[in-house]
């Protein structure tokens, strides 16, 4: 269940709008249901659209399961980053597997990785990489 921790314990019953909800997001999004979902533009929005500005995406009003609480909740953006892409998963890389991991080897040369003598490093698709987990070893992306 979801409990409410008020600041100041003035003996009022008034809890419209205070407190800290204190629960897990999982127990959270079990114990009520999404009643209604409205954008920043929308009327029942309007006052928190104000008090978050362009971060707010959307309002959620929920319902716990039996009916007698209604929890709003807020969707906002909190970092914006362009993506760097990774490449094609059929792009070539570089792969660096240690001489002492003959077992690792093995398996990259029984997928079809080849052996690059003059850089010391295995060439292969991105993902085999992935799929051998050594994303993390990748030295470079060959053209």
């Amino acid at each position: 269940m979801l409990a409410r921790h008020h600041d100041d314990d003035d003996g009022d019953d008034d809890d419209e709008g205070s407190g800290d909800l204190t629960a897990s997001s999982a127990e959270f999004t079990h114990a009520t249901r999404v009643v209604k979902r409205l954008l920043p533009d929308q009327a029942g929005a309007l006052k928190l659209a104000r008090r978050y500005g362009r971060a707010l995406v959307c309002v959620r009003y929920r319902h716990d399961t039996t009916g007698r609480h209604r929890y709003t909740t807020v969707e906002l953006i909190v970092d914006d980053a362009p993506i760097t892409p990774r490449g094609h998963p059929t792009d070539t890389v570089a792969v660096r597997i240690d001489p002492d991991q003959p077992t690792l080897r093995s398996r990259a040369y029984a997928r079809g990785a080849k052996w690059d003598a003059a850089s010391g490093l295995w060439l292969m698709p991105r993902c085999l990489a992935k799929e051998l987990r050594l994303t993390r070893r990748i030295v470079k992306v060959l053209p």
